[in-house]
């Protein structure tokens, strides 16, 4: 076995929330840079380059990419053979309270907006630490922890969708669908999207392999060739809708559609839909 101590967690989780936050991935600023050059629209360009810009004065000056800072989406890939070594004094201490701990120092340290609050309905009062973070766990071969980080803003993700298709759907119908969740998103989920799509499983899997797929690379196509013909098709009907970035009109309004799925019920056909914006966020770490 291999002992991973709980303060190694809590400082590799703060400084992903915060490099999350500060610096626009690599893949994603190539995919804005490209979009540049094949833009026939001139406004759109400009926006395009000003996001470019926004994403270079964030690096730079060490400052948010979006005042909307998220809410803090933890994927952990727990080797087999780890043990997270809890501090002195707190032998109860979990994997799950390092990260949290990490978040919330990631959170202070940084300057990132605090948006969580504790009670969804009623008093809705801020827990000042944007905890508890909303993590997926899960075990896996090996003796490595692995942590992917991804700070999802709000207005993205109220523009994501569910819905349990029979299973007699054809595909042309599932495309339609996905295609009117990134219309109906609009202006209101910031341009140029990043799309991720669940399909099958259940009903939670679905939701959940769909914000898993934006973790993926966005020049990395499934692997399966019918998903990644989907994804081909996916994302050109959606940049046909000429939202262009920030719903002003153009040809970019998604850079790329991300599809995963799982197996489900013969009697099921369940599709999820995580919408993510031009800001799309995210960091990665293995201990």
């Amino acid at each position: 076995m291999r002992n991973i101590k709980y303060e190694k967690v809590v400082e590799t989780v703060e400084s992903l929330c915060i490099a999350s936050a500060y610096e626009l991935p690599e893949d994603i600023l190539e995919a804005l840079e490209a979009a540049v050059q094949t833009e026939s629209n001139p406004a759109a360009v400009r926006i395009l380059e000003q996001l470019i810009e926004n994403a270079r004065i964030a690096k730079t000056e060490s400052v948010s990419l979006c005042q909307d800072t998220g809410l803090a989406v933890v994927f952990v890939e727990q080797g087999a053979e780890v043990v997270v070594e809890p501090p002195a004094g707190r032998k109860q201490a979990t994997l799950f309270d390092a990260i949290n701990a990490g978040v919330e120092a990631g959170y202070e340290k940084g300057y990132l907006r605090k948006s969580v609050v504790a009670e969804p309905l009623g008093e809705r009062k801020n827990t000042d630490s944007n905890t508890p973070a909303i993590i997926h766990h899960s075990v896996v071969p090996g003796d490595k922890l692995t942590i992917a980080v991804m700070t999802k803003g709000g207005g993205c993700e109220n523009k994501s969708q569910f819905k349990m298709f029979k299973p007699t759907a054809e595909k042309a119908e599932i495309i339609d669908w996905v295609v009117d969740v990134a219309r109906t998103a609009g202006a209101d989920a910031c341009p140029p999207f990043v799309v991720g799509v669940g399909i099958g499983g259940d009903f939670e899997l679905s939701c959940l392999l769909s914000k898993k797929a934006l973790l993926r690379n966005l020049n990395e196509k499934n692997a399966d060739d019918f998903c990644a013909k989907l994804e081909s098709e996916l994302l050109s009907r959606i940049n046909a809708l000429g939202l262009g970035p920030q719903g002003l009109g153009g040809d970019t309004t998604a850079l790329a559609c991300l599809v995963e799925t799982a197996p489900c019920h013969i009697a099921s056909l369940p599709v999820a839909v995580n919408i993510e914006c031009h800001s799309h966020r995210h960091k990665s770490a293995v201990i």
